[in-house]
């Protein structure tokens, strides 16, 4: 069983966060929310770890 990662583990976050930015120009909010779901979907897939996930959600709940 695996534990969360909540320090800075991507070299260049700023570049990431740009390539999410630029992942919604053109979407509608309708568009970007599908595209969230989808990409929220496919992560928690590759993580694959059912306690990770909950703890990732319960951090991100606040």
């Amino acid at each position: 069983m695996g534990q969360l990662n909540t320090t800075r583990n991507v070299a260049r976050a700023d570049d990431v966060y740009q390539m999410l930015i630029d992942a919604h120009e053109g979407k509608t909010k309708d568009e970007s929310d599908a595209f969230n779901a989808r990409l929220i979907l496919t992560l928690i897939n590759h993580i694959g770890d059912e306690a990770v996930i909950a703890e990732a959600l319960a951090v991100a709940e606040g």
